[in-house]
């Protein structure tokens, strides 16, 4: 009997000591916060490339309204080197952007909305990470981030073989509202980015890139996956472009190349993220008036890492209006019966936008 009690003692022993571990355990693993997984950074309505700005800014006043929708797949995996877990393993969204250009400037505002992020939840390297739940029908999420920037062409023309930009923008957090980090759809934080444009073209062959520097206050280190401050911005976009349909139409397919690493460890493994994306376009070509673009990109993480998702697709649609004003005498070419000579606005369509006292 008193070797039987003492084996039922120290069973008892071992079990309350197992169960004390597990707990300690359990109380040491920290919470991820979760933050804005998006590194699909788009383009301004009207420029062009999905990532790419092509710094076709025409004279005189235009316009863009665009729809974006694209989906990726496993965006954020995190591991120990032994635990793999997709933390968000769908995201859909899709955006909406309004752009104003004159001359070489444009001022645009794009406004995100996530219509499905899903995951699963685990422990990976001490840290619990719940899974993220959107659902556009039932768990809606109604805006991420708001976006604002403003970009300028600083030197070369419209189609020159070499022009030269720069960027700004500033992304505004609506996470404080009706989103969460939890849903891993906001940092929760003002960000803002500024980057170097260049873009040309030569012959068939168009391009287009950018180096700039996105300033992100998040810095969640150590967790697995997570921001870790500022990072370098780069990019990179080719193609040949080809007129169709007697030149009204041009197609537009080529690779886009980009990608971030964060500063604290510059090109690290798990601090950088690279992702290419074949990309098609067709759009109109006329220099005044309504003119559509449709796009099409495919493509995924070259190094999945840092947010880079294994594949995904995006599909774009744009309505662009740019009315040109080669004599900058703020009468459209369209409607300037002496588009190369500036002049004054008149009632009659054979004078308007020419000198005083021409004769037509």
């Amino acid at each position: 009997m008193r070797s039987s009690e003492s084996l039922r003692v120290l069973g008892s022993v071992a079990v309350l000591l197992g169960a004390s571990t597990a707990a300690s355990r359990a109380n040491a693993q920290q919470q991820a916060q979760g933050f804005s997984v998006e590194r699909l950074y788009t383009s301004a309505p009207g420029a062009g490339w999905f990532v790419m700005d092509d710094l076709t800014q025409r004279r005189g006043l235009g316009g863009t309204m665009a729809l974006t929708t694209g989906y990726a797949r496993d965006p954020l995996r995190v591991t120990d080197g032994t635990t793999h877990l997709p933390v968000v393993s769908d995201q859909a969204f899709t955006e909406l952007g309004l752009a104003a250009t004159y001359d070489r400037w444009r001022l645009h505002l794009d406004l995100d909305m996530p219509l499905t992020v899903r995951g699963r939840s685990g422990v990976v390297g001490g840290y619990r990470f719940t899974a993220p739940y959107v659902e556009l029908g039932s768990h809606p999420d109604t805006l991420t981030d708001a976006r604002i920037g403003v970009d300028g062409r600083l030197l070369g023309e419209p189609r020159s073989p070499f022009r030269l930009g720069v960027s700004a923008q500033l992304f505004v957090p609506e996470g404080t509202i009706q989103g969460s980090r939890a849903d891993y759809t906001t940092d929760g934080t003002v960000r803002a980015m500024f980057r170097g444009l260049f873009a040309g073209d030569v012959g068939l062959l168009t391009y287009a890139g950018q180096l700039g520097v996105h300033v992100r206050p998040l810095d969640d280190a150590p967790t697995p996956g997570s921001p870790r401050g500022s990072e370098l911005l780069f990019g990179a976009a080719a193609g040949p472009r080809f007129l169709l349909g007697g030149g009204g139409t041009a197609l537009v397919v080529g690779p886009e190349v980009y990608g971030q690493t964060a500063f604290q460890s510059f090109f690290g493994k798990d601090t950088t993220g690279l992702e290419g994306l074949l990309s098609a376009r067709a759009e109109g070509t006329a220099e005044d008036g309504e003119q559509v673009r449709v796009k099409l990109g495919m493509g995924g993480g070259l190094d999945q890492h840092f947010g880079a998702p294994e594949w995904r697709i995006v599909v774009g649609v744009e309505i662009f209006d740019h009315g040109n004003d080669r004599d900058r005498d703020t009468v459209t070419d369209r409607k300037d019966a002496c588009p190369d000579v500036p002049g004054i606005r008149t009632k009659d369509p054979k004078t308007n936008g020419c000198p005083p006292g021409f004769t037509p």
